[in-house]
């Protein structure tokens, strides 16, 4: 049984890697920076995210799951 990856494991997944290599560097491994929901829902139940021109919107749901869609 494997254990529960938690922020710092999850935000440094090699899947997350976007330098085209498929794993991540370790000379620029570095963990992400991490922002609460709350800081982005600032509140409220939804949030526009605009990311390369696109307008995507994270919504928080009654049982406390994140939805991201474009």
């Amino acid at each position: 049984m494997s254990a529960t990856p938690n922020a710092f494991t999850v935000l440094n997944h090699p899947s997350l890697d976007h330098s085209g290599g498929g794993r991540a560097a370790a000379e620029s491994a570095r963990p992400a920076p991490l922002v609460e929901s709350a800081e982005l829902l600032k509140g409220g139940k939804t949030v526009g995210i605009l990311h390369n021109g696109s307008l995507y919107r994270l919504q928080a749901t009654k049982l406390g799951k994140l939805i991201l869609t474009k």
